[in-house]
């Protein structure tokens, strides 16, 4: 028996069940992964454990056509790694005898040892038999049914493209600091390379890889010539358009992406986040790009509350990229899916509420505001800004051009997956 086939399984099982339990997607996948040091057994291990989490409401659903009793609540780790095997042959379709021989041997490793004939049998049963299909449209899709029910209301004509968007997995976007002519550079060395890719047209920096690839092997990686950053996400510097000896504030900067892409532009910027522990991955992102330490001024403190005086009082440019529901970036953390509940939509609201007044507060006259989020909820969106705007007589929303989307009130919104980007909302306001 292969014992790393195993114990890949092991840690996928582990992981679903923790991501199912709450835990963030990508910090259990962190954890997992740094017992393998090949590439391929990480690559592997990710595959089982996202593709479970992305379907898990039909992988669920034909499960339990397989058993008497829902193992969910009573043995979770053996329901977590039953969803893997399935996972293996209906979706990443591997070797039918290697995968389920390896799942058994998992639930073993696991202290599952009693159910080993279950796992067997029930895997074996799958091959036979095909997994069932639900009439329910949640269930068929892989989402919750609230969240059906809000992208239906919200995008009626849109709904079924976003959902299906959000079940494919999305491309590997790049950022290249710095001109046009740098962006070129580092797309002939792909090409060199037999990387393929394609120039986005919609965003001057970025390039598209859709092959799974690790962005630490791509030339320029060490030498900080590329960042990680979808094509949505860097719109939002582009919107704000900060010009040289503006002052600006990226009011909840972690992880630093956006930041970075703005400090080009702004060399007086204020950082804030509300987590401590997020502003060193905000410093090792700057060394790895090359800025100097101190480059710009990083806080950690409550945006919602006004600047301490100790700190710059008024900014020409503010980036609000308002923490929100994540609907928009599903297709990359599937999890979103599951950990989000509808209740969570007003406490949101009432956050990036609080979070624009006190923006707002700190914004000169003739200054720009961008708002965004990666939601695709008109309730964070749409109808947040336009309640704004009505309060608010010294604010006007500025155009966006089709670059950012569709017209969505005061500003624009692009869905997940156009033009290969994920779902965002941008709405430029100017302070008269």
């Amino acid at each position: 028996m292969n014992s790393a086939g195993a114990q890949l399984r092991v840690s996928a099982a582990r992981a679903v069940h923790q991501i199912f339990q709450g835990r963030s997607l990508k910090a259990v996948l962190a954890q997992e992964r740094s017992a393998f040091a090949d590439g391929r057994d990480r690559a592997l291990l990710e595959a089982m454990t996202v593709g479970t989490v992305r379907y898990r409401r039909s992988l669920e659903f034909a499960l339990a056509r397989f058993l008497s009793k829902s193992l969910a609540q009573s043995e979770p780790i053996s329901h977590a790694l039953l969803l893997v095997g399935l996972t293996q042959l209906h979706l990443l379709q591997l070797a039918p005898h290697a995968a389920v021989s390896a799942t058994v041997e998992a639930g073993r490793v696991l202290g599952k040892g009693a159910h080993a004939g279950l796992i067997n049998a029930v895997l074996r049963r799958s091959q036979r038999e095909g997994l069932a299909a639900s009439d329910n449209i949640g269930i068929q899709e892989n989402h919750p049914d609230w969240l059906l029910t809000r992208l239906r209301a919200d995008w009626p004509e849109a709904w079924a493209d976003i959902v299906a968007a959000n079940n494919r997995v999305a491309p590997l976007w790049l950022r290249i600091p710095g001109d046009e002519a740098q962006r070129e550079t580092i797309a002939a060395t792909l090409q060199k390379q037999a990387v393929a890719h394609r120039i986005s047209e919609i965003a001057t920096q970025a390039i598209r890889i859709d092959a799974a690839i690790a962005p630490t092997q791509l030339p320029g990686w060490l030498e900080g010539r590329i960042a990680v950053q979808d094509l949505s996400a860097q719109l939002p510097a582009i919107a704000l358009a900060v010009k040289a000896g503006e002052t600006v504030w990226d009011m909840c900067a972690a992880p630093g992406g956006k930041s970075a892409q703005l400090l080009e532009s702004a060399p007086a910027m204020l950082l804030t986040d509300n987590e401590a522990d997020r502003l060193p991955k905000i410093n090792a992102l700057f060394a790895r790009l090359g800025f100097a330490e101190d480059a710009a001024a990083l806080h950690a403190l409550d945006a919602t509350q006004p600047l301490p005086e100790t700190l710059p009082q008024h900014f020409d440019a503010i980036l609000l990229d308002a923490p929100c529901s994540a609907t928009g970036i599903i297709r990359r953390q599937p999890d979103v899916k599951w950990h989000r509940r509808e209740k969570d939509i007003g406490a949101l609201n009432t956050l990036q509420w609080r979070l624009l007044k006190n923006a707002w507060r700190h914004l000169r006259p003739g200054g720009r505001l961008l708002y965004s989020t990666c939601s695709v909820l008109k309730a964070e969106n749409e109808t947040l800004t336009s309640q704004f705007l009505q309060q608010h007589a010294d604010a006007r929303s500025l155009p966006l051009d089709a670059r950012f989307g569709r017209v969505s009130g005061a500003g624009r919104q692009r869905l997940p997956g156009e033009d290969g980007g994920d779902g965002f909302y941008y709405a430029l306001l100017h302070k008269v």
